[in-house]
């Protein structure tokens, strides 16, 4: 009797399990290798952008001009004699300089929002920041090659393809930056 209900049990067991293949025991899209880098290979992958722009530029003009003219002449009748002098001089010098000097660093995580026929990635990135009443926003968006992205997964901002970096804030500070009313009236009429 017992060598029945084992053998049946048996035939049940057998019925309802499969046998396992090693196709489904290894997952080449979800197994992690310790050998290999994490780098990002699809949409949805993250990449780490350092922002480090600097930029400076310096324009000077000027300009000088001068002119002089003298009419100089004598006139005599009898024992008078006059002498006259003319002189006119003009001169003029302007001088324009502007100088401006920009720097921002930051980092922040970039998403793979797609990946090119080439291998590229398109990757796009936002952060939001509210520190003591300032709200900062960073974005950025670009084209990046894999071969750019170093072993930490991280990747300068310099060697983003058409990149678009936008950093913009609102509150106090930044109110208070900006001029008032008068001056902006008074900068629109070249007063």
């Amino acid at each position: 009797m017992k060598k029945h209900v084992l053998l049946g049990f048996t035939i049940v067991l057998s019925s309802v399990c499969q046998p396992v293949l090693a196709e489904q025991l290894y997952d080449r899209d979800r197994s992690v290798s310790l050998a290999t880098d994490n780098r990002p290979q699809n949409v949805g992958d993250i990449v780490t952008v350092v922002i480090f722009e600097s930029a400076s530029a310096t324009n000077r003009v000027g300009t000088r001009s001068g002119k002089d003219t003298s009419l100089d002449g004598n006139l005599g009748a009898g024992g008078i004699s006059e002498t006259l002098s003319f002189g006119i001089g003009s001169s003029y010098r302007g001088i324009g300089e502007t100088e401006r000097s920009d720097r921002f660093a930051a980092s922040l995580a970039a998403q793979v929002v797609e990946v090119l026929p080439n291998g590229d990635f398109i990757i796009e990135g936002r952060q939001n920041m509210l520190v003591n009443g300032e709200k900062r926003d960073i974005e950025i968006r670009g084209r990046i090659r894999p071969i750019d992205i170093s072993s930490d997964n991280t990747i300068t901002s310099s060697r983003l393809a058409n990149a678009e970096i936008n950093y913009d804030g609102e509150g106090f500070a930044t109110r208070s930056a900006k001029p008032g009313l008068l001056n902006r009236i008074f900068s629109f009429l070249g007063l």
